[in-house]
């Protein structure tokens, strides 16, 4: 069966990478995301996700804001993977966090602060950002996905979030 990276069985359209391979089927992609992982986690499981990969998209760091963990450490860490991507002569991405719908407002404020540092990263090493919160965010409530693109649990993305993610947000690094 098909696994979300909720780590839960479930409809295949409820990943951005579904959506992204039909815009290019000539791509596979591999999630290995881990639901609730924070990036020191991630981080430790780095060499596994990487290996025979062309490609990486580096994506992380909601659940360290979630966990109370300072955003400088995250920050950090999902440097280092763009860092260590490089270093295996990868094309590497990175994408920004997404609006927190269920954070909102205790946690804006570190969002945007590590989405900041998340595309200073990015500038710094040359990698292609991937403008995941730009692209969910609802211009009528800022800081928040839009109703339609959150699904009922107010933490991920609905299927036409995750459409528009796959079909707006991505893009191969160069």
């Amino acid at each position: 069966p098909y696994w979300d990276a909720r780590g839960r069985s479930g409809d295949e359209r409820g990943q951005w990478q579904h959506w992204a391979a039909l815009r290019h089927p000539e791509l596979t992609f591999r999630n290995h995301g881990i639901w609730g992982q924070r990036t020191d986690e991630i981080e430790a499981r780095f060499d596994e996700a990487a290996t025979g990969a062309d490609v990486l998209l580096v994506q992380g760091g909601i659940n360290d804001l979630a966990q109370d963990r300072p955003v400088g450490p995250a920050a950090e860490r999902l440097e280092a993977m763009v860092v260590r991507g490089l270093g295996r002569g990868l094309r590497v991405g990175v994408c920004d966090m997404l609006p927190w719908n269920n954070g909102w407002p205790q946690r804006e404020p570190a969002i945007r602060e590590l989405n900041a540092l998340i595309a200073e990263l990015a500038a710094r090493h040359g990698v292609t950002l991937l403008p995941f919160h730009d692209t969910l965010e609802d211009p009528d409530r800022r800081g928040r996905m839009r109703a339609d693109w959150t699904n009922e649990d107010g933490d991920h993305p609905s299927i036409d979030g995750y459409r528009r993610l796959g079909e707006l947000a991505f893009r191969l690094p160069d």
